[in-house]
């Protein structure tokens, strides 16, 4: 059985530790990258294919600790000829989170395994 097209979405943990952040802002920011990715990359067939298997989308929510990290991360998938959207929140100029198109988890795990699910 194939692996399921799964969207990753990497959270900066510092934003609710060291900025202050309420965990509503933070999951807006999340919901940002991701609507950004699937809006930026419509014309890609695999979003068009994960878009359209609604009812079996898959994401995961990761933290990382900081900008400098997440940073690394979207090099790591930039390397990898991974697609993604870094959002970067106005009018700060802030780089929140990213989230990557659908892709298979063996794709991306080298750069995921540094982060760890999402914990409130």
């Amino acid at each position: 059985m194939a692996e399921p097209l799964t969207m990753f979405i990497i959270v900066r943990k510092d934003l609710i530790k060291q900025l202050g952040w309420n965990f509503g802002s933070v999951m807006t920011q999340a919901c940002h990258a991701t609507s950004a990715t699937l809006w930026r990359f419509k014309d890609n067939p695999v979003v068009q294919a994960y878009a359209n298997d609604w009812e079996n989308m898959h994401k995961v929510v990761l933290e990382t600790k900081n900008e400098a990290s997440l940073q690394k991360a979207a090099d790591g998938l930039k390397a990898k000829g991974v697609d993604f959207h870094l959002w970067v929140e106005q009018p700060e100029n802030l780089p929140t989170c990213l989230a990557t198109i659908p892709t298979q988890r063996s794709t991306v795990q080298d750069i995921t395994k540094k982060c760890q699910l999402w914990r409130s």
